[in-house]
């Protein structure tokens, strides 16, 4: 046996490009989303950073729930829910009217979790037909991509990776990869740099989007844009709390920064690229998690001092929720999240905090 095959699964190719070796360690039979602790047992989301995240977006669910007109039934749908925590979070901050009209939807590829609020619907897929809000965090990330790499003649390559993690270059990238790469993210003739092939993202992200008949699609997450790409990509692993090298294993995490851009102009050409569509969406908006979470009424600004003499348990709260709100909001952090906002029949809800 080489060192390319050692640790390969029986009829599993020896390397392979990142996108596939990826799909199988994340989502395959045994796969690390399949396992029983979920994303919680090794990374911290907003979600689990604090619970004013949830709150934050059930402000915003009723900001849509008000555009919508308040329909008989309104719709949340949770993409990439690892346990089911933010739909939870959401159910439990709404208003008592609005949450008797909420239909949440936790959409995730694991086993429904024990426990779960039977409110919650829990699903594999996006439902057929959403009018409410679809919300996507930490989601796109953790779509698999392809990984290219320079080679010593300045071409760009497919990079193959083993079970173990090694790699090796493969075939030149062509085709919608090499198309997607020239728009969004050009690489010099410079040996050694690297880029991650968003198309899976894109689609998947106009693929979801599609499926809101009216309201607000938003993805959060780790991000980039054209103009601030990273030379030598973002591929990395998480394992028990600490970031790790990558390896297809099944045994980590392993994620990748959007490039939200990209997706924005995927949702957006879905409604306008296609000479007689009768679906013409809102043009889709890049904000940071700070701009959002501050629209929301998520600051991290300190209690008055005063609060401490006159009400001191309070003004301890105060104060540990604004912790948590900076937390959230911090930049360097994951107030630096992208937050791309994709109205469908609505205005923006957070049009007016721009």
């Amino acid at each position: 046996m080489t060192d390319e095959t050692a640790g390969a699964l029986p009829g599993e190719p020896d390397a392979r490009g990142w996108r596939a070796a990826a799909g199988t360690a994340l989502y395959g039979p045994g796969g690390f989303y399949r396992r029983p602790e979920g994303p919680a047992g090794h990374f911290r989301t907003s979600v689990h950073a604090s619970p004013l995240f949830a709150r934050a977006v059930a402000r915003l669910l009723c900001r849509v729930d008000a555009a919508l007109g308040r329909p008989a039934v309104l719709d949340f749908v949770d993409m990439g829910a690892g346990r089911g925590e933010l739909a939870r979070g959401v159910l439990a901050a709404l208003p008592a009217e609005v949450a008797a009209r909420t239909r949440a939807y936790a959409v995730e590829i694991a086993e429904h979790p024990a426990g779960l609020d039977e409110r919650i619907v829990w699903r594999g897929e996006i439902p057929d037909e959403v009018t409410g809000l679809l919300f996507a965090n930490e989601w796109l990330d953790n779509v698999p991509v392809d990984v290219v790499e320079v080679d010593a003649a300045g071409v760009p390559r497919l990079v193959l990776v083993a079970r173990d993690g090694s790699e090796r270059l493969g075939e030149p990238v062509t085709g919608a990869a090499a198309d997607w790469l020239a728009r969004w993210w050009p690489l010099p003739a410079e040996e050694g740099l690297r880029a991650e092939v968003g198309l899976p993202r894109d689609e998947a992200w106009a693929s979801a989007v599609a499926r809101l008949a009216r309201g607000l699609a938003v993805a959060a997450d780790y991000a980039h844009t054209v103009d601030t790409r990273p030379p030598f990509g973002t591929l990395t692993g998480f394992r028990e709390g600490r970031e790790t090298a990558p390896v297809p294993d099944g045994s980590c995490d392993i994620t990748a920064h959007v490039a939200l851009d990209a997706c924005a102009a995927a949702s957006s050409e879905a409604a306008y690229g296609t000479p007689g569509t009768a679906r013409v969406l809102p043009r889709p908006r890049l904000l940071t998690q700070r701009a959002a979470l501050r629209a929301l009424d998520i600051t991290g600004a300190r209690p008055p001092l005063a609060l401490a003499s006159t009400d001191p348990a309070g003004y301890v709260r105060a104060l540990a929720s604004a912790g948590e709100a900076a937390e959230l909001t911090a930049a360097g952090g994951l107030g630096d999240f992208g937050w791309l906002l994709q109205p469908v029949g609505i205005p923006d809800p957070l049009e007016a905090d721009a």
